[in-house]
Protein backbone atom coordinates (compact mmCIF):
# COMPACT_ATOMS: atom_id res chain seq x y z
CA UNK A 1 0.00 0.00 0.00
CA UNK A 2 1.32 3.39 -0.97
CA UNK A 3 2.08 5.87 1.80
CA UNK A 4 0.06 9.02 2.33
CA UNK A 5 3.04 11.11 1.26
CA UNK A 6 3.42 9.19 -2.00
CA UNK A 7 -0.29 9.50 -2.75
CA UNK A 8 -0.25 13.19 -1.95
CA UNK A 9 2.72 13.79 -4.25
CA UNK A 10 0.96 11.91 -7.04
CA UNK A 11 -2.25 13.83 -6.43
CA UNK A 12 -0.49 17.17 -6.53
CA UNK A 13 1.17 16.09 -9.78
CA UNK A 14 -2.26 15.59 -11.32
CA UNK A 15 -3.25 12.01 -10.48
CA UNK A 16 -6.87 12.43 -9.45
CA UNK A 17 -7.21 8.79 -8.43
CA UNK A 18 -4.48 9.32 -5.81
CA UNK A 19 -6.49 12.13 -4.24
CA UNK A 20 -9.61 9.97 -4.23
CA UNK A 21 -7.69 7.20 -2.47
CA UNK A 22 -6.45 9.64 0.18
CA UNK A 23 -9.97 10.86 0.88
CA UNK A 24 -11.28 7.29 1.00
CA UNK A 25 -8.53 6.31 3.41
CA UNK A 26 -9.13 9.18 5.83
CA UNK A 27 -12.85 9.85 5.52
CA UNK A 28 -13.87 7.91 8.61
CA UNK A 29 -11.22 9.59 10.78
CA UNK A 30 -12.46 13.03 9.76
CA UNK A 31 -16.08 11.93 10.30
CA UNK A 32 -15.14 10.68 13.77
CA UNK A 33 -13.45 14.02 14.49
CA UNK A 34 -16.68 15.94 13.88
CA UNK A 35 -19.53 13.66 14.88
CA UNK A 36 -19.50 14.23 18.66
CA UNK A 37 -18.94 17.97 18.29
CA UNK A 38 -21.41 19.29 15.71
CA UNK A 39 -24.24 16.77 15.40
CA UNK A 40 -26.20 16.83 12.16
CA UNK A 41 -23.93 19.46 10.61
CA UNK A 42 -21.02 17.03 10.54
CA UNK A 43 -21.35 16.09 6.85
CA UNK A 44 -21.14 19.75 5.83
CA UNK A 45 -17.98 20.31 7.89
CA UNK A 46 -16.43 17.13 6.53
CA UNK A 47 -17.04 18.46 3.03
CA UNK A 48 -15.55 21.83 3.96
CA UNK A 49 -12.46 20.10 5.34
CA UNK A 50 -11.77 18.09 2.21
CA UNK A 51 -12.52 21.10 -0.01
CA UNK A 52 -9.99 23.17 1.96
CA UNK A 53 -7.51 20.33 1.55
CA UNK A 54 -8.00 20.43 -2.23
CA UNK A 55 -7.69 24.21 -2.34
CA UNK A 56 -4.55 24.25 -0.19
CA UNK A 57 -2.67 21.28 -1.60
CA UNK A 58 -0.18 23.42 -3.53
CA UNK A 59 0.75 25.27 -0.32
CA UNK A 60 1.44 22.11 1.65
CA UNK A 61 5.20 21.53 1.81
CA UNK A 62 5.29 18.34 3.80
CA UNK A 63 6.41 19.87 7.09
CA UNK A 64 4.14 17.31 8.77
CA UNK A 65 2.38 14.11 7.70
CA UNK A 66 -0.75 14.21 5.59
CA UNK A 67 -2.99 13.12 8.49
CA UNK A 68 -1.70 15.96 10.65
CA UNK A 69 -2.26 18.37 7.76
CA UNK A 70 -5.81 17.11 7.28
CA UNK A 71 -6.69 17.23 10.99
CA UNK A 72 -5.22 20.72 11.28
CA UNK A 73 -7.64 21.82 8.56
CA UNK A 74 -10.51 20.04 10.34
CA UNK A 75 -9.65 21.82 13.60
CA UNK A 76 -9.65 25.21 11.89
CA UNK A 77 -12.98 24.41 10.23
CA UNK A 78 -14.40 23.41 13.62
CA UNK A 79 -13.21 26.58 15.36
CA UNK A 80 -14.58 28.73 12.54
CA UNK A 81 -17.90 26.94 12.83
CA UNK A 82 -18.18 27.82 16.52
CA UNK A 83 -16.93 31.36 15.92
CA UNK A 84 -19.88 31.85 13.60
CA UNK A 85 -22.31 30.46 16.17
CA UNK A 86 -21.34 32.87 18.93
CA UNK A 87 -23.95 35.59 19.26
CA UNK A 88 -21.43 38.12 20.52
CA UNK A 89 -19.45 37.78 17.35
CA UNK A 90 -16.24 37.19 19.33
CA UNK A 91 -13.81 34.37 18.53
CA UNK A 92 -14.21 31.28 20.67
CA UNK A 93 -11.61 30.29 23.25
CA UNK A 94 -11.00 26.56 22.59
CA UNK A 95 -8.97 26.23 25.79
CA UNK A 96 -12.04 27.26 27.84
CA UNK A 97 -15.24 26.62 25.91
CA UNK A 98 -16.77 23.17 25.60
CA UNK A 99 -19.01 21.66 22.93
CA UNK A 100 -21.73 21.31 25.57
CA UNK A 101 -21.69 25.12 26.00
CA UNK A 102 -23.02 25.43 22.45
CA UNK A 103 -25.12 22.31 22.15
CA UNK A 104 -26.15 20.56 25.37
CA UNK A 105 -27.75 17.70 23.44
CA UNK A 106 -25.25 14.89 22.79
CA UNK A 107 -24.84 13.15 19.48
CA UNK A 108 -27.71 10.99 18.33
CA UNK A 109 -25.31 8.09 17.92
CA UNK A 110 -26.62 4.98 19.66
CA UNK A 111 -23.78 3.78 21.86
CA UNK A 112 -23.58 0.03 22.21
CA UNK A 113 -22.05 0.01 25.69
CA UNK A 114 -22.31 2.13 28.83
CA UNK A 115 -18.62 2.99 28.52
CA UNK A 116 -19.19 4.45 25.06
CA UNK A 117 -22.19 6.52 26.14
CA UNK A 118 -20.38 7.83 29.22
CA UNK A 119 -17.23 8.62 27.26
CA UNK A 120 -19.08 10.53 24.53
CA UNK A 121 -21.05 12.59 27.05
CA UNK A 122 -18.04 13.37 29.25
CA UNK A 123 -15.83 14.37 26.33
CA UNK A 124 -18.35 17.01 25.24
CA UNK A 125 -18.02 18.68 28.64
CA UNK A 126 -14.28 19.22 28.31
CA UNK A 127 -12.87 22.44 26.89
CA UNK A 128 -12.86 21.99 23.12
CA UNK A 129 -9.08 22.01 22.85
CA UNK A 130 -8.75 19.28 25.49
CA UNK A 131 -11.43 17.18 23.79
CA UNK A 132 -9.60 17.46 20.48
CA UNK A 133 -6.21 16.62 22.01
CA UNK A 134 -7.54 13.55 23.80
CA UNK A 135 -9.38 12.27 20.76
CA UNK A 136 -6.41 12.77 18.45
CA UNK A 137 -4.00 11.14 20.89
CA UNK A 138 -6.13 8.20 22.06
CA UNK A 139 -8.66 7.68 19.28
CA UNK A 140 -6.48 8.38 16.25
CA UNK A 141 -3.23 7.12 17.84
CA UNK A 142 -1.39 10.33 16.99
CA UNK A 143 1.65 11.28 19.04
CA UNK A 144 1.53 14.21 21.44
CA UNK A 145 3.84 16.03 19.03
CA UNK A 146 1.45 15.51 16.11
CA UNK A 147 -1.54 16.58 18.23
CA UNK A 148 0.36 19.72 19.27
CA UNK A 149 1.05 20.61 15.63
CA UNK A 150 -2.61 20.18 14.72
CA UNK A 151 -3.90 22.40 17.54
CA UNK A 152 -1.02 24.87 17.18
CA UNK A 153 0.55 24.70 20.65
CA UNK A 154 4.03 23.72 21.94
CA UNK A 155 4.70 20.04 22.60
CA UNK A 156 5.19 20.54 26.34
CA UNK A 157 1.88 22.37 26.56
CA UNK A 158 0.14 19.58 24.65
CA UNK A 159 1.50 16.91 27.02
CA UNK A 160 0.37 18.91 30.04
CA UNK A 161 -3.10 19.45 28.59
CA UNK A 162 -3.50 15.80 27.64
CA UNK A 163 -2.78 14.85 31.25
CA UNK A 164 -5.17 17.55 32.48
CA UNK A 165 -7.79 16.35 30.01
CA UNK A 166 -7.65 12.82 31.40
CA UNK A 167 -8.11 14.13 34.94
CA UNK A 168 -11.08 16.29 33.94
CA UNK A 169 -12.54 13.40 31.96
CA UNK A 170 -12.43 11.23 35.07
CA UNK A 171 -14.20 13.97 37.05
CA UNK A 172 -16.94 14.35 34.43
CA UNK A 173 -17.46 10.62 34.15
CA UNK A 174 -17.80 10.38 37.94
CA UNK A 175 -20.23 13.33 37.94
CA UNK A 176 -22.47 11.48 35.49
CA UNK A 177 -23.23 9.01 38.28
CA UNK A 178 -21.33 6.17 36.69
CA UNK A 179 -20.22 3.25 38.78
CA UNK A 180 -16.61 2.84 39.83
CA UNK A 181 -16.39 -0.15 37.51
CA UNK A 182 -17.56 1.90 34.51
CA UNK A 183 -15.09 4.67 35.35
CA UNK A 184 -12.19 2.22 35.54
CA UNK A 185 -13.25 0.42 32.38
CA UNK A 186 -13.73 3.63 30.38
CA UNK A 187 -10.44 5.24 31.37
CA UNK A 188 -8.33 2.10 31.30
CA UNK A 189 -8.33 1.91 27.51
CA UNK A 190 -9.66 4.95 25.67
CA UNK A 191 -8.43 3.56 22.37
CA UNK A 192 -10.51 0.39 22.68
CA UNK A 193 -13.74 2.28 23.36
CA UNK A 194 -12.90 4.77 20.61
CA UNK A 195 -12.48 1.95 18.08
CA UNK A 196 -15.87 0.61 19.12
CA UNK A 197 -17.45 4.02 18.65
CA UNK A 198 -15.68 4.48 15.34
CA UNK A 199 -17.25 1.28 14.08
CA UNK A 200 -20.72 2.77 14.72
CA UNK A 201 -20.08 5.80 12.51
CA UNK A 202 -21.56 5.09 9.12
CA UNK A 203 -20.96 6.85 5.86
CA UNK A 204 -23.73 9.00 4.45
CA UNK A 205 -25.99 7.20 2.02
Amino acid sequence: MESDDALFAAWRAGARVAGEELFERHYESVARFFFNKVGDEGPDLIQRTFLACVEGRERFRGECGFRSYLFAIAYKVLCKYYDQRRREGQPIAPAVMAVADFSPTPSGLLAARDEQRVLLTALRQLPLELQVLLELHYWESLSAEEAAEIVGIPLGTAKTRIRRGRLLLREHIAALGSSAAIIRSTLSDLQTWARGIGGLIGRPT
